[in-house]
């Protein structure tokens, strides 16, 4: 059965709009791929012990705003060599330098320049950035704690050698044997020269006797001093007896101390001579290779999955519309889920009032008497009603232009957008619902930021058919920045709301 002329030429209409927008977003993506690649702006290097957590296209920031991209990673020596693309117009002096920085709630890795003095000499091409800092890895965290085992291993061994053998207990019965000895030698020298001691006691006693004026006087002396310092305790005896107990405090803290450093000592003894033994844990991973290449490989998994959830970046985004022409409001949800620079998932959750669209073909007979009895005509009612909608798509970004495609509201479809003046404005279009309606449906969208995080938006819904309409609303997006400063206000909101 042919088709009637009419709707052979509404299919051949829909299928040249399809063939020549996707010639337009070719040849738009090739303009854009080759301006991506021109040699504009500076590109200079820098050489890192260790580049883990730096991929290629990662962004190269100053003072927080993206300034290029890190270009390619190799390997110079034993160094990583990072070629980094600096956009035209930033200027770098012979003094800047170059740092790793992690920026993103999870953990992102980027390159932070500073660009040096401006009276310095600017940097030309396949200049070096001099590296102020570096991340430290996981092998010099291994290289402390074995440097920390090894100190304890020997003061654990000179512990052992002065009191844990036999020779060290004889050298002590050794010491106190001529301690009694020297006091046995004393009490014999007095008991030899007894006559010389009581001689001795005659001289003082005569001494003491002339002297006698003398020593009242200096004991009255003493006894004055006595009793000043008595009048200075009485003033100062609430702050003497303070200080006092914070020295008995002290000396408290100190043997708690000496105690507790005591077992520990002691533990460690028995841990280092379990793990010199083999034993635990601890004792066949120093023993066993397989072991050790084992957690090796589970630490390098490791670090690869907490890598890749460290640059993933989260853009949550509110939109709400209002159509003039259907007198009703469009809300949109949206999640952007971006794993490295330029790439993003688009998850987006539409509550469309006019989402669900409904066509019915009745076949009517006319009845009765005359003219028109017995008569057939067909009649098409199409009816809208409000759905929820979905989209996820996948979005390449490439300088100024992004290109996206996937399901677009529950259809098909294709996205297009242009970012402009530093990404403050941008212009959307969407294509899809593809051969359900005569033609398919086109969206353009112009959204403009007139405060930080706050966009105004404009468009036209539906161009292509009848049913066009146009809109107007507001947009309100957040990143991990503000994720960061949200969460611990909401988590102080749900603690006084359990109490």
């Amino acid at each position: 059965m042919m088709l009637p002329m009419r709707d052979t030429w509404k299919a051949a209409r829909v299928g040249l709009l399809v063939v020549g927008g996707l010639i337009a977003i070719f040849l738009v993506y090739q303009f854009v791929d080759e301006r991506s690649d021109s040699g504009d702006g500076l590109n200079v290097y820098a050489l890192f012990d260790d580049a883990q957590g730096l991929i290629e296209k990662s962004r190269v920031v100053i003072a927080g705003i993206p300034v290029g991209y890190i270009d390619r990673i190799s390997l110079e020596g034993d160094q990583a060599r990072v070629d980094i693309h600096i956009d035209d117009g930033v200027a770098l002096f012979d003094d800047a330098a170059v740092a790793m920085k992690q920026v993103s709630l999870l953990g992102e890795q980027v390159l932070v320049i500073n660009p040096g003095t401006q009276t310095r000499e600017p940097m030309v091409d396949g200049d070096r950035l001099r590296v102020i800092s570096e991340a430290v890895g996981t092998d010099d965290i291994l290289h402390t704690v074995q440097e920390v085992a090894e100190n304890v291993r020997q003061v654990t061994e000179q512990l052992a050698r002065s009191f844990g053998t036999d020779e060290a207990g004889d050298r002590m019965e050794n010491a106190l044997q001529n301690l009694s000895e020297a006091l046995e030698g004393v009490n014999r020298t007095i008991q030899t020269n007894e006559e010389v001691v009581q001689r001795t006691l005659a001289n003082i006693e005569e001494t003491t006797s002339a002297g006698g004026p003398a020593l009242v006087a200096a004991l009255e002396n003493i006894q004055q001093t006595t009793e000043q310092v008595r009048d200075i305790m009485d003033r100062r005896g609430p702050d003497i007896e303070r200080g006092v107990g914070e020295v008995d405090d002290a000396v408290a803290s100190i043997r708690r101390a000496s105690e507790q450093l005591e077992g520990v000592l002691s533990d460690a003894r028995v841990v280092t001579d379990r793990t010199a033994r083999g034993e635990g844990t601890l004792g066949r991973l120093t023993q066993d290779e397989t072991l050790i290449d084992e957690v090796e490989g589970v630490a390098e998994g490791l670090g690869d999955i907490v890598g890749g959830i460290g640059r993933l970046r989260t853009i949550v985004e509110l939109r709400s519309e209002y159509n003039f022409l259907a007198n009703s409001f469009k809300t949109y949800f949206s999640l952007r889920l971006a794993p490295r620079e330029g790439r993003y998932f688009l998850i987006q959750l539409v509550d469309d009032p006019r989402g669900s669209l409904r066509t019915t073909e009745t076949v009517v007979r006319r009845s009765g008497r005359g003219p028109e009895a017995n008569q057939e005509y067909q009649e098409i009612r199409t009816e809208r009603t409000d759905a929820l909608r979905f989209t996820i798509q996948l979005a390449k970004r490439i300088r100024f232009a992004t290109f996206r495609f996937g399901i677009m509201e529950s259809t098909g479809g294709l996205g297009f957008d242009l970012h402009l003046f530093k990404d403050r404005l941008e212009i959307n279009s969407d294509v899809f619902a593809i051969g359900i309606q005569e033609f398919p449906r086109l969206r353009v969208r112009a959204a403009f930021e007139i405060v930080n995080k706050l966009w105004i938006v404009a468009g036209v819904d539906d161009a292509l058919n009848d049913s066009a309409d146009f809109f107007m609303g507001l947009q309100i997006r957040f990143d991990d920045e503000d994720l960061k400063a949200i969460l611990p206000f909401t988590g102080g909101l749900l603690a006084g709301s359990s109490t």
